[in-house]
């Protein structure tokens, strides 16, 4: 009787704490937002020093979505019972006018400013009093954050964890084999992981150079037609693009047929960028080493499975993508994906093995639930290494869940995401659209009929390629 009496003195403590949310970026403040509109309190802990601090890693980048998909309806909502007047719906914000004209504004009101600690980066998550192996009684207990700020320590509990944490701070290596070596980690001040400002702050870095740009997504992308430009100022700035595909094609993407002009004009000028000759281009080329020679970088690797090498280059820029960081969920119970380390029901939905869809099909806190009750993974982490993540995606995942933790079962269930067709939606197989079967998919839905089809419960979205 006296465990028993614990228990229910515990439950009902832990009904009165706040939600705790790792990460201060577009999705974690879209958490706070359904949260406060739900009545929930929350708790909020982010690394950086300001709100959206990955985001001003990339900030003279241009997005190629429009405002419309940029800004959470729930934020919105707040922000406009403020006076707060929106920006143009249509207008494509760069990623400095995300954080000044959204982000800012949103974690100033009442509301959210009290509640949200920067500089304060998450170590550990916990159930109080219990290590990860003991199971009874675990659902019951509260979580315990371990918090270090200005050099100190502090615990905080929570009800309920939802992880926005992203994986921008943690970037692959260039290695192809996903290994990070010494003679790369040795090479840092020549390499650089993520999109540099080619034409403002880092111009006088890559002015004249040889440059080496690693990777075949947007992010590549951006820094190719940057050098471009940067090459019609500065004749002596030569262009190396490595990446792995077999078919350049495939990085074109839907063209003039993507629903979101921006993303199709990507695809448009890096297609002519590469027919001008502007651009030496290798490809499969897989990097196996780096090697200092003098002060130039020599990479060595395997050009259509045949021994080749690069020699002086001056600086890499690595485009290959990020990894999520699950070191301090290490005392939860937390399953990811064995290859994408995504959240595992999503990677059926999102494996570029699979299908090579931009987007995703609808989806929330029934994909996204892990065996530690009330602990979520969202946003870019939640799809682990797969590159095809979209702010408004993680704006529904959040929705649902904080929908799920009031109780709301009908309102988590429900979807409310539309999403633009990216024009190209393939699969790697030749007998149907059809994803790998396995238990993750057949548990969700008695009828996948195809890679991108929605789910088969009620939607509220497009019935077209993986919206």
């Amino acid at each position: 009787m006296e465990v028993s009496s614990m228990s229910k003195n515990t439950v009902l403590s832990k009904a009165k704490l706040p939600v705790a949310i790792i990460g201060a970026g577009p999705v974690g403040l879209a958490a706070a937002a359904h949260l406060v509109t739900r009545g929930e309190s929350f708790v909020m802990f982010d690394a950086g020093n300001a709100v959206g601090a990955s985001v001003l890693n990339w900030a003279h980048v241009r997005l190629f979505s429009q405002w419309e998909y940029n800004i959470d309806k729930a934020a919105r909502q707040l922000l406009t019972s403020h006076g707060w007047i929106a920006p143009d719906h249509s207008e494509i914000p760069t990623g400095l006018e995300m954080v000044e004209n959204y982000f800012k504004p949103f974690a100033e009101l009442p509301e959210i400013k009290p509640f949200i600690n920067l500089n304060a980066k998450v170590t550990a998550v916990s159930r109080k009093g219990l290590n990860k192996v003991k199971t009874h009684g675990r659902d019951d207990l509260p979580f315990v954050l371990h918090v270090e700020k200005n050099g100190e320590r502090f615990l905080v509990e929570a009800k309920a964890v939802i992880d926005a944490s992203g994986t921008w701070t943690s970037p692959n290596p260039v290695i192809s084999e996903g290994v990070w070596t010494t003679e790369e980690q040795n090479l840092s001040k020549q390499v650089f992981y993520g999109i540099p400002d080619v034409l403002g702050k880092h111009k006088n870095r890559y002015s004249g150079k040889k440059v080496l740009v690693v990777g075949s997504g947007h992010s590549a992308i951006n820094t190719l037609l940057e050098l471009r430009e940067l090459k019609g100022q500065v004749q002596e700035t030569e262009i190396v693009w490595v990446l792995r595909k077999s078919r350049l094609e495939d990085v074109y993407g839907g063209r003039d047929q993507d629903q979101l002009a921006a993303r199709g004009e990507l695809g448009t000028r890096i297609q002519k960028l590469v027919e001008s000759g502007k651009v030496k281009v290798m490809t499969p080329f897989h990097i196996q080493k780096l090697k200092k020679d003098g002060e130039k970088i020599q990479v060595i690797g395997s050009l259509n499975s045949e021994l080749a090498q690069i020699d002086a280059i001056d600086e890499i820029v690595s485009n290959t993508g990020s990894r999520p960081d699950f070191s301090f969920l290490r005392e939860v119970r937390v399953i990811a994906d064995p290859g994408l380390e995504s959240v595992f029901d999503l990677a059926p939905l999102i494996d570029p093995n699979v299908h090579s869809c931009g987007t995703v099909r609808p989806h929330g806190e029934n994909e996204l639930r892990q065996p530690e009750k009330d602990l979520y993974i969202v946003g870019s982490k939640s799809y682990g290494r797969a590159p095809t993540f979209l702010m408004a995606t993680g704006y529904e995942q959040v929705r649902s869940i904080v929908a799920a933790l009031v109780g709301d079962r009908e309102a988590a269930e429900r979807v409310e995401l539309e999403l633009p067709e990216t024009g190209v939606c393939s699969i790697k197989s030749s007998s149907s659209c059809e994803p790998e079967k396995s238990e993750r998919v057949v548990a969700k839905s008695d009828e996948v009929s195809s890679c991108c089809a929605p789910i088969t419960k009620p939607v509220a979205s497009k019935s077209s390629c993986c919206s």
